[in-house]
């Protein structure tokens, strides 16, 4: 899969669709983007450079992260048999 950048705003009109492919399109680049923006929080602040103190614990937002991937691999999984490119 070719990596591209979608934002969130980029994906509204999509799931406002009446088309459920443009839909299914919107919700993947929805949790893709929110994946990739929680990893770069976890990522930061094990090293230390995050500039605020999560409420929760870091292995729970871990946890959250690993299960938007598993979501995210379902969906990719789904795209391909249904034809849908992401």
């Amino acid at each position: 899969m070719a990596k591209k950048k979608v934002e969130l705003e980029a994906t509204v009109e999509e799931m406002l669709s009446d088309d459920y492919t443009e839909r299914f399109w919107a919700e993947y680049w929805q949790v893709r983007t929110r994946y990739e923006k929680l990893t770069a929080m976890i990522d930061k602040y094990l090293v230390g450079k995050l500039d605020f103190e999560p409420d929760c614990p870091t292995q729970l937002l871990m946890t959250q992260a690993s299960y938007m991937r598993m979501y995210m691999q379902v969906l990719e999984a789904r795209a391909k048999i249904e034809k849908i490119k992401l």
